[in-house]
């Protein structure tokens, strides 16, 4: 689904913010999901004679361990990573920019490329960078700019008679 941003307005402010809160909720529930299968693998290490002898318990182990805790922050962190690029790059939108109309594209309609959306990720500064919107005269995010795309608000689906 290609849509040209000349046709579909930049999304603004209380949009992004919108589909970002409805975001977070997926991947707060991703997040669940991800570190619920990492302690079931620890506690079935363990079980099998791993020994995580100066710590209380599995949880302790991964948030007092000086290797495991930095790896496994990784492990959450391309969780979140993996979720926003997988769906910008697959079909420009997350669940909450769907639920708001909102697709991220390349000028030209195009799906953005893996590339970007690291650059985006990085860019973004935790959603800080959508507070440049409020004062860009194209509803640009600081993270638009430098991925070098677009958040167009799609248009309402007409209904048929």
């Amino acid at each position: 689904m290609q849509t040209s941003s000349i046709a579909c307005p930049t999304a603004g402010f209380f949009r992004r913010l919108a589909a970002w809160v409805y975001d977070i909720l997926v991947v707060a529930a991703l997040l669940m999901l991800a570190g619920g299968g990492m302690m079931a693998l620890l506690a079935i290490a363990q079980a099998l004679g791993m020994s995580i002898a100066p710590y209380q318990d599995i949880s302790d182990f991964l948030t007092h361990h000086p290797i495991v805790n930095p790896l496994y922050t990784a492990y959450l962190a391309c969780v979140i990573g993996g979720f926003y690029g997988y769906f910008w790059c697959k079909a420009g939108q997350t669940l909450g920019m769907r639920a708001w109309r909102l697709r991220l594209q390349n000028t030209d309609g195009s799906n953005i490329r893996p590339t970007q959306a690291l650059i985006r990720m990085a860019t973004a500064c935790f959603g800080l960078g959508n507070l440049i919107v409020i004062f860009d005269i194209n509803n640009r995010a600081f993270q638009d700019h430098f991925s070098e795309c677009d958040m167009i608000v799609l248009p309402k689906p007409t209904k048929k008679k």
